[in-house]
């Protein structure tokens, strides 16, 4: 079946064509949750609530071709106030038992820290982009921009991460 009709059967509330849905999307749903929230437990829980969010509104998409854009938005929320919740316990905690709680290789540990030093759009719109393999149209949608703005600072955000890589 493909994406549009299992999108079509989800939202008539078939369990097993939502269930199919997840498994396409469950590793960008995870990659973009765990680069914007820097560990994996909050991936996974910002993923879950993610999924039963979106299994409970399923039934509210209008459009199947926009169900990557409508679940990204979602997921998108659902980080932010991950985000949020971080924040406030980073306030409650010092720096240096913070840093105990993040576990990264290498890599995943210099891309947060680049990651770290761009605004919270330009982080969005790369890890859209770069992690979930969005369009510019689709991060408009997800963001509620421009394409036009979304190029524009998909490319000074690529620039700056250059910079600060060299």
């Amino acid at each position: 079946m493909d994406e549009k009709s299992l999108v079509k059967s989800a939202k008539a509330g078939d369990k097993d064509a939502f269930c199919d849905l997840y498994a396409l999307y469950k590793d960008r749903l995870y990659r973009y949750a765990y680069y914007k929230l820097g560990n994996a437990e909050d991936a996974q829980d910002a993923v879950q609530d993610c999924i039963v969010s979106a299994y409970v509104q399923m039934k509210n998409i209008r459009n199947a071709s926009a169900f990557p854009s409508w679940i990204f938005s979602i997921l998108h929320a659902t980080c932010t106030k991950y985000v949020k919740l971080q924040i406030k316990q980073r306030e409650n905690k010092s720096l240096e038992s913070t840093n105990l709680i993040f576990n990264f290789n290498q890599e995943s540990h210099e891309l947060l820290s680049v990651l770290e030093q761009l605004n919270q759009d330009e982080q969005d719109i790369i890890l859209l982009s770069i992690v979930a393999g969005f369009t510019s149209k689709e991060i408009s949608k997800v963001m509620d921009i421009t394409p036009g703005s979304v190029r524009s600072k998909l490319s000074r955000s690529l620039a700056k991460m250059r910079n600060i890589l060299e």
